[in-house]
């Protein structure tokens, strides 16, 4: 993750050392993608529970769900987030907010109806170690060179591709010059921002395997869910796809030869040997 973010700064400062030196008064856009940036960053919570259709619920109206979390506050030592169900089929949790004060923990009900009460506890300890580690947060910032560079690419198309934008050495347009690194420099911080994003969940599943000491049940939570996500209608899964960087699980509707490369969450069976190392670690007293 180190490494990943380190490329990720490497990239804005080239990107923005290439546009100064092309002399590109880029200011519009990046107000724009800060605006953006801002949204994202402040309603997160609001807009993942609004594109979920999840609901805040109390206590009183799900009792055992807000029992589990409490017990992984008390064992994490961290502010209890609130607590939503998503009415939806497909079996999966997600995370968000930018801080644990604003955070939630929302579950599906397709969720709360295939797993025993150890797997929901994993699933949420693996939610939970998102909110502690200001996951969303993180991946906000991180995608902020890429809206950057996306915008670019916009601008460069609709205003800077004609002859009479050339450099003063009579070279190619500036506009040309422009949409190109905008284009790599999108590119590349797409792929590496889906490969912080499956760093992340390795962490958080380390991390909520050893709170609860239960590897185990967490590798259950994870292949009852993958196997059950065949039998979803692929038009729903669809539909849930957009928001595969938030899920425990990605809603996946098909497979391609670009799939691990481009994935927002590691493969199963990566996530499994993990599981499976810790499992043997904790039973050696490691």
């Amino acid at each position: 993750m180190v490494l990943t973010m380190f490329l990720l700064g490497l990239l804005y400062v080239v990107f923005v050392s290439v546009l100064i030196s092309l002399g590109v008064r880029a200011v519009v856009v990046l107000l724009i993608a800060g605006g953006i940036l801002l949204v994202q960053f402040f309603a997160s919570d609001r807009i993942a529970l609004f594109a979920m259709h999840g609901r805040v619920v109390e206590p009183r109206e799900a009792p055992a769900l807000h029992a589990l979390v409490d017990r992984l506050c008390a064992l994490a030592d961290m502010p209890k987030p609130r607590v939503a169900i998503a009415d939806s089929d497909v079996p999966n949790a997600f995370a968000t907010g930018r801080n644990q004060r604003t955070s939630v923990v929302c579950v599906t009900t397709g969720l709360m109806r295939r797993l025993d009460e150890p797997e929901l506890e994993g699933v949420l300890a693996h939610e939970m170690s998102h909110v502690a580690h200001r996951d969303v947060a993180v991946m906000t910032i991180a995608s902020f060179l890429g809206v950057v560079a996306g915008l670019m690419t916009r601008v460069a198309l609709y205003s800077g591709l004609g002859g009479r934008a050339r450099d003063d050495r009579g070279g190619p347009p500036v506009g040309l010059i422009i949409l190109l690194v905008s284009v790599v420099v999108y590119a590349v911080s797409f792929l590496l921002i889906r490969a912080l994003s499956r760093y992340r969940e390795l962490a958080a599943d380390r991390a909520g395997a050893l709170l609860t000491g239960r590897p185990s049940t967490l590798a259950s939570a994870l292949t009852k869910i993958s196997g059950d996500m065949a039998r979803i209608p692929t038009r729903d899964l669809r539909e849930a796809e957009p928001f595969n960087a938030f899920f425990f699980a990605p809603a996946v509707s098909g497979r391609t030869a670009m799939a691990a490369l481009l994935a927002t969450h590691p493969p199963l069976e990566r996530r499994l040997e993990q599981l499976a190392r810790i499992s043997a670690d904790l039973g050696r007293g490691v």
